[in-house]
C-alpha cells in the first residue's frame, strides 16, 4: 500500500456508522489514510430496538476515500484482543507508523437511556466496561509502538459529560470517567516522547441511533438534539487538535470538543456553533499531580 500523498495515518475504532464514521470521514477530507474498524459487514448487521442501523465498515471506508483520503476497512471485534493485535500489526506492515488513534469503539445496550435503577436493567449494560474501556486500553497498548514512530502522535478517547455527572447510570458513567483517567495516566507514560493523549467530551451527536432514541425519549433529549453536534464536526476537531503546535501542553487533559471548535474556528454544518454544556452538566475534573511510581 502506497501512502506518499497521505497527510497522516489514523485508526478510528468502532467506525461502521455514527460518531466513528463521521470522525473517519472528516480525517479523510483532510487527506489522511484512515483505517476504520467495526463488526458490521452487511447492511442490517446492527439494529436498535428493531430498527436497522444503516452502515457498514466498508461504507465508512468508502466515505473516507470519497472525501479525499484513503479509507481502509478492517472487520474487527474489539472484544477480541487477538483481532486487535492483528489489526495493529497490519498497520505496521502497511504504514510503518500511526499518527492518530481515536478510541471510539463502545458497546451500547438498547436499554441505556431507559429510566430506572441499574439493577432493574439488563446486566449487559456492564459490557460497556469491556468494549469501551478495556478495549480502548488494548488498542492503545498495541498502537503505542507505532505512535512513537510518528512526528506527533495523538490518542483521543471519545468521552462525554457523563464522566462528571449522573448520565445513563453507573456503567456508562464509569466507562466515560475511566476513559478520562486513562488518558491522563497514559499521557504521563508518554511524557517527552512526542505522543499526546486526550479525552474529548462530546455533546449529543446527530446519528441515526440518537435520533431514534430522541424519538423515544423526546422529553429528556429533545432540547439537546436541537443543539447537537455532527460526527463530522467532531472529526474536524480531532484533526485540528492533532495539528495544533500546542498539542503537547494539552496532553493528559479532558477537553470539551465544542470549546476546542471555538478555539480552532470550526463550525458545524449550516454554520452552526454547537455549545459547550459546561454550565449545565459540569466541567472535567482536575487530577491531583501526585505520582506514585
Amino acid at each position: 500500500m502506497h501512502t506518499a500523498r497521505s497527510q497522516g495515518v489514523a485508526l478510528v475504532t468502532g467506525a461502521s456508522r455514527g460518531v466513528g464514521q463521521g470522525i473517519a470521514q472528516a480525517l479523510g477530507a483532510a487527506g489522511m489514510t484512515v483505517y476504520v474498524t467495526g463488526r458490521s459487514a452487511r447492511e442490517g448487521d446492527s439494529r436498535f430496538r428493531g430498527q436497522t442501523l444503516h452502515g457498514t465498515v466498508f461504507d465508512s471506508a468508502q466515505a473516507v476515500t470519497d472525501a479525499g483520503g484513503q479509507g481502509v476497512a478492517v472487520l474487527c471485534d474489539h472484544g477480541d484482543d487477538v483481532q486487535v493485535q492483528a489489526l495493529l500489526a497490519r498497520i505496521e506492515r502497511e504504514q510503518g507508523h500511526l499518527d492518530v488513534l481515536v478510541n471510539n469503539a463502545v458497546y451500547i445496550d438498547d436499554s441505556l437511556i431507559e429510566p430506572g435503577p441499574f439493577w432493574a436493567k439488563p446486566l449487559a449494560q456492564a459490557d460497556i466496561l469491556q468494549v469501551g474501556l478495556r478495549s480502548a486500553y488494548v488498542a492503545s497498548y498495541y498502537a503505542a509502538p507505532l505512535l512513537l514512530k510518528a512526528q506527533q502522535g495523538l490518542i483521543a478517547f471519545t468521552s462525554s459529560y457523563g464522566a462528571g455527572c449522573y448520565m445513563h447510570g453507573p456503567a456508562y458513567g464509569a466507562q466515560k470517567a475511566g476513559c478520562d483517567k486513562m488518558a491522563y495516566d497514559m499521557a504521563v507514560d508518554f511524557e517527552g516522547m512526542g505522543v499526546a493523549v486526550v479525552s474529548l467530551w462530546l455533546g449529543v451527536q446527530r446519528t441515526q441511533r440518537t435520533e431514534l432514541a430522541a424519538l423515544r425519549r423526546g422529553d429528556a433529549y429533545g432540547r439537546f438534539m436541537q443543539r447537537s453536534e455532527s460526527p463530522l464536526f467532531v472529526g474536524e476537531v480531532v484533526h485540528a487538535l492533532w495539528r495544533d503546535p500546542d498539542l503537547p501542553r494539552l496532553s493528559g487533559q479532558t477537553l470539551i470538543a465544542a470549546e476546542l471548535a471555538q478555539r480552532y474556528g470550526i463550525r458545524d454544518a449550516g454554520d452552526r456553533q454547537p455549545p459547550s454544556w459546561r454550565e449545565m452538566l459540569g466541567a472535567p475534573r482536575a487530577v491531583h499531580p501526585a505520582r506514585v511510581i
